[in-house]
Formats: structure tokens, C-alpha cells, sequence
């Protein structure tokens, strides 16, 4: 069932995009840190990949995704201008820090997603997934309302501060989207970047920041602190903010959960 009101919603089975031909690995980093590759896979005529930055201690300090200036051109179009996405399978850097992230899937949503006139606009949705891929395949919801079930309503230490977890917010293969009202775009200003935390009974299951095509575009150096839940269930280090940024030298984008503690 179509998702009636909310952010971070994506269906159809996960796209396997071919693999670049660059091997992963790990590179010298600033402040003398080390950054960790995952391996890249192919997205609009360029290529995305996942990104780990530890620092002189071999701390993570952020994850991210950084998309190549070119995978902004040549994406996937809606059929018919049909509302749906194209999901892309980005695997962690197989060496370095573990994180508690266990896979990313950007999201690329040509028509945008409900609700109306908030998230309507070409934009994707980075879904950092706490849980393997064969738990996100189990997750299903026979009706988008189920998120205001009690049954997926997280315990109040569980939810950041300000986040609620409203009906019709249920989406299968990924969670009940929690959202925060006090954001810009739910209280008249456009759409460009936000922050979602994604749940399953009652527990944590993703981070997603979204950003919309037209800001990406606009070559960003945009960040935000990230309200947190009192506790996490999964031990590890979580972000305290998130950024949207364009690198010039690089020429790509990158998208990072940051101040990870």
C-alpha cells in the first residue's frame, strides 16, 4: 500500500548496481585519520560508495556516502510519472573501524514521495540500515497506519527528542519513519535536507538524512546538529550531526552522519 504521509519511503526490491571498477580501500585522511572506501557501484552516469573516517586512533569519527558529480546526471525516470523509487545496494568498507551501520541504500525518488507538497520533489533518501539486508527484507506491515500502533511505538528513551512516530508512516522492507514537525519543512519552508530515524518493533533499525536534487545541485556545504534518542540498544557510536556538502577538489557529493559518539 502507497504510504500516506511520509518522508524517507521507498518500495521494490533493492537494485544491485554494477560494481566501478576502482578497488576499495583506505586512504590518508586529515588531522593524520585514515579513510576507509566501500565498494562503489554505479548510480546515474557516475558512481556512489559508502566512506568511513577514523581518526589517529582509528576511531570512526563519521560515515558517509559520497556520490560522484556525474551520478547526478543520467538517473532513473518514473515510468509514466508514476511515484516510486530506485533503491541502490551500497556495501560498508570492508576494512577499518566496524560502525553500527551494517549497509546503506540510497534511495533515488524521480517524483519525490508523499507527504503532498512537503517531499514531493526529486530528491534521495540515505537510509543507513542498523540491521542486515535479509532483516530488512522480513520487515512487513499490512497497512501504512501500523506505525501508530502501539506494537512499533518506541519507548520515550528510544525516540530523540521531538521526533514522533506518526501513522502512515509504515513502509515494508524498512521501517515506521519518525519525524520531527519542528523541521523547516513542515512549517512552510522549502524542502532541501533533513534527518529521519527509521523503527521496527519498537527498535532502532536506520538513520536517514534526505536531500533533494535542486540542493544537491547548488554544490551545499550544509550541516545540522542531530537531536538523540536518551539510549540506544545497539552498542556503539551514533551521530550528533549530519552534513550535505560538496567537495570541490573531488568533485562529488557527500552526505555524512558526523561527531559520531
Amino acid at each position: 500500500m502507497k504510504p500516506r504521509q511520509l518522508p524517507g519511503i521507498a518500495r521494490g526490491a533493492i537494485v544491485m548496481a554494477m560494481a566501478f571498477s576502482i578497488a576499495p580501500g583506505a586512504m590518508a585522511g586529515e588531522n593524520n585519520g585514515t579513510i576507509y572506501t566501500g565498494k562503489a557501484v554505479r548510480l546515474g552516469n557516475g558512481t556512489a560508495h559508502t566512506v568511513v573516517r577514523a581518526d589517529a586512533g582509528g576511531k570512526a569519527v563519521s560515515i558517509g556516502v559520497v556520490l560522484t558529480e556525474k551520478a547526478l546526471e543520467g538517473l532513473p525516470a518514473a515510468p509514466n510519472g508514476a511515484s516510486t523509487d530506485f533503491p541502490f545496494l551500497l556495501p560498508m568498507p570492508a576494512k577499518g573501524p566496524k560502525t553500527v551501520v551494517d549497509h546503506v541504500v540510497v534511495n533515488w525518488n524521480p517524483q519525490g514521495h508523499p507527504p503532498p507538497k512537503i517531499y514531493e520533489v526529486p530528491h534521495f533518501d540515505f537510509h543507513f540500515y542498523l540491521r542486515s539486508p535479509a532483516y530488512q527484507k522480513k520487515v512487513r506491515f499490512k497497512s501504512d497506519a501500523e506505525s501508530g500502533d502501539p506494537r512499533q511505538q518506541p519507548a520515550a528513551e528510544l525516540l530523540a527528542a521531538g521526533y514522533v512516530v506518526p501513522p502512515g508512516t509504515a513502509v515494508s522492507k524498512m521501517g515506521a519513519h519518525a519525524i520531527n514537525p519542528a523541521s523547516p519543512e513542515f512549517n512552510g519552508q522549502p524542502f532541501t535536507a533533513t534527518f529521519i530515524y527509521g523503527y521496527h518493533n519498537k527498535q532502532l533499525t536506520f538513520l536517514e538524512p534526505m536531500a533533494a536534487l535542486d540542493f544537491l545541485k547548488s554544490k551545499p556545504a550544509f550541516s545540522a546538529p542531530v537531536s538523540r534518542p536518551a539510549k540506544y540498544l545497539k552498542a556503539g557510536a551514533y551521530p550528533s550531526s549530519y552534513s550535505v556538502k560538496y567537495d570541490n577538489a573531488a568533485r562529488s557529493y557527500v552526505v555524512s552522519l558526523e561527531g559520531l559518539q
